[in-house]
């Protein structure tokens, strides 16, 4: 019969069976996140005849299934032969809406020892794990070993699997101090170590050694390219004959400029002898031979007087000569002219 309700004194134990439903169907969706259920007022004129010691534990069980678990009591609010628990407690005993349970009194020891179990690793990404654990466990009255929880925190769920539980494998979580383990998340990976290389071994025979000596030996570097040569003609003087000097010097154009060659020493009876020039770099006339001719008007009157003192008369100038000289400004050289004219 839908709905039936079966309840019975068995040594002090309470005892009776109901249909479960979630606790969504009576609004009340803050309970969540506990292992809370409610049950019938009726549960509760039997559970004080029976002077059940507080706080008051149950063992909801499902015989289709063969799944058991604990929890506690939050209010005998429900109607008659039902019961309304949070979601996550049907789907560990794998049942569905209005499925038959049993639910029995229990006592449970306090615990001393609980191991817990994330299934993701995101876990592992809040701040303070612990305080979110003490805040959500204060709506569990107990834990049973095998169970899966669902923590509530920043709007999103964390499924937890209670793996380990002392001093047995149901206890009791209200006003005592449980010492509590985490294991690594079912997807955690552990990272790869990255294996350096192993050192070269030295060489152990002479043959090893020169292998190694031959190949440190240096490759033989390629011919360079020709530079650029500045100036490869040949030099020519004034007076026609060749220029004194060495080859053309090559110019490395990558360091910004040309190199000026070196300037080659004279042989001893060359520097004896002037060059047709003359001069020097300060533009002074440079030693000279008598009866030769150099450059500049000074030359010309050395040779004059050389050939006055000799009693030669110096040679006529040249109407060529004296055309190529320039006329001096003269001021007012015109012809008169008066009014008249």
């Amino acid at each position: 019969m839908f709905g039936g309700f079966f309840g019975g004194l068995a040594g002090g134990i309470f005892s009776g069976q109901y249909r479960c439903f979630p606790v969504s169907f009576i609004d009340k969706n803050e309970a969540e996140t506990g292992n809370k259920i409610f049950l019938p007022s009726s549960a509760l004129d039997r559970l004080a005849s029976l002077h059940i010691e507080y706080p008051m534990l149950f063992k909801v069980e499902s015989r289709s299934t063969g799944r058991s678990t604990h929890c506690g009591v939050l209010e005998f609010s429900a109607d008659e032969g039902m019961a309304y628990m949070p979601y996550w407690m049907m789907q560990n005993l794998l049942i569905e809406e209005g499925s038959l349970v049993t639910i029995t009194s229990a006592t449970l020891p306090k615990g001393t020892y609980v191991k817990l179990q994330p299934h993701t690793k995101d876990f592992l990404d809040i701040s303070n794990p612990k305080a979110v654990l003490e805040m959500t466990l204060r709506g569990f009255s107990c834990l049973t070993r095998g169970d899966c929880i669902c923590l509530h925190y920043n709007n999103k769920k964390y499924y937890i699997d209670i793996t380990e539980a002392k001093p047995q494998d149901a206890i009791s979580v209200i006003e005592t101090d449980c010492e509590v383990d985490f294991a690594p998340p079912l997807d955690y990976v552990e990272p790869q170590r990255e294996e350096r290389p192993a050192p070269a071994a030295a060489p152990s025979s002479s043959a090893d050694a020169a292998a190694a000596s031959s190949s440190a030996q240096p490759e033989e570097t390629e011919p360079e390219e020709p530079k650029f040569l500045a100036f490869q003609g040949t030099g020519r003087r004034l007076d026609g004959k060749a220029a004194v000097g060495g080859p053309p010097v090559p110019v490395d154009l990558s360091r910004g400029g040309a190199r000026r060659p070196p300037v080659p020493a004279l042989p001893a009876d060359s520097q004896a002898k002037p060059s047709a020039a003359g001069a020097t770099a300060n533009g002074t006339a440079g030693k000279a031979k008598a009866g030769k001719v150099v450059f500049g008007a000074t030359g010309n009157r050395l040779l004059d007087k050389q050939q006055a003192s000799n009693g030669a008369k110096p040679p006529a100038s040249k109407p060529e000569e004296a055309k190529q000289e320039d006329p001096k400004f003269k001021a007012f050289a015109g012809k008169a002219r008066s009014l008249k004219d």
